[in-house]
């Protein structure tokens, strides 16, 4: 039945997007001067999980690199390379520059140097989950170097500019809003549908089970995706030539779970530590939870941080807050849904 197993991982690409042409077209002119030598404008692509914020990002600079001869791109996750360091380095990898940069004894503002002596094409840096960087004042460094042209991705605008300081929010305060909404189901019926024709055997699946995984989904294409490649295995292990109602059923459970499992698995070590005590408390206060947060590790973040992580692992349906201010709570989501 499965064809092609790499359409059905969340990271694929597709050649053509689905029901995000408005989005694409924003971002697409927002980096236009670049096909005219000039540096592109600063985009923020804003949004819930699962809306196709990294997708139509890698899939319009994809689409620039096919127009423009000379151009250096680079991809990075601020919730695996987070600090300062690391951001740098992964922008000097990206053109050829880290070959003599030892990450234990080179200092920083070396790395900086380098990247603002580069003087070759012009170079499109993606910062996905950039809410996640311990150190913002790099997307300041960046904003100033020549032949750098950003695009950020996060959550909510609201949550990013918080964590701002005045001299940043006034810098980002113009770039370019690229709206994301969640998927509606017919929208996420169509994509789910062309992931299958490029994925499966030919009428593995009709559209009233992808309109059951869509609905299971909520909006959110990655978890639509981790459920179809899950029935696609369950209908293969079974030997059987389309995945019915009951395989679709089946499968939603384990979907979800690898989604919620994939999330928690990129969680550092100090959101790790406040996920697990949820885990294994339950249902805390901010208070209560910030208090035993500070027993366990030996370092404790502050308690704004702490509220930024907490925040972050809701909008990605690790956990549950209900109440505001004195009344709020916390507790674990036990599955993404």
């Amino acid at each position: 039945m499965i064809n092609d197993a790499r359409v059905l991982q969340p990271e694929f690409i597709p050649q053509e997007i689905e029901h995000r042409n408005q989005e694409t077209n924003v971002l697409s002119n927002a980096l236009k001067p670049i096909m005219d030598g000039q540096p592109g404008e600063t985009s923020l692509l804003l949004g819930p999980s699962g809306a196709g914020k990294t997708c139509i990002a890698q899939f319009t600079v994809e689409r620039l690199r096919e127009n423009v001869l000379d151009i250096n791109t680079q991809y990075i996750n601020c919730w695996q390379d987070y600090t300062r360091f690391r951001v740098l380095y992964r922008i000097l990898e990206g053109i050829d520059q880290t070959v003599d940069i030892h990450r234990r004894s080179t200092p920083r503002d070396e790395l900086l140097t380098r990247l603002q002596e580069y003087d070759g094409p012009h170079y499109v840096v993606i910062l996905d989950e950039v809410d996640q960087l311990e150190d913002k004042s790099v997307l300041y460094d960046l904003y100033r170097t020549r032949k750098i042209t950003m695009i950020l991705i996060a959550n909510r605008e609201e949550d990013l500019f918080s964590m701002f300081d005045e001299r940043l929010t006034s810098r980002l305060h113009g770039s370019v809003r690229v709206e994301f909404e969640r998927y509606h189901l017919d929208e996420l019926v169509v994509i789910l549908a062309a992931r299958a024709r490029w994925g499966l055997s030919e009428s593995a699946i009709g559209n009233q089970q992808l309109a059951l995984i869509a609905d299971a989904a909520a909006g959110d294409a990655r978890i639509g995706i981790s459920i179809l490649r899950n029935a696609a295995r369950l209908a293969d292990q079974q030997s059987l030539d389309t995945i019915s109602n009951e395989i679709v059923h089946e499968a939603v459970p384990d979907g979800r779970e690898e989604i919620r499992r994939s999330t928690a698995d990129k969680l550092r070590e100090h959101q790790r530590v406040l996920y697990e005590i949820l885990l294994d408390s339950g249902e805390m206060s901010p208070g209560d939870l910030y208090d035993e947060y500070c027993e366990h590790v030996d370092e404790p973040k502050t308690k704004r941080t702490v509220r930024n992580y907490l925040q972050k692992m809701e909008q990605y349906r690790l956990v549950v807050a209900q109440g505001e201010k004195r009344a709020r709570t916390y507790r674990p989501r036990k599955e993404a849904s």
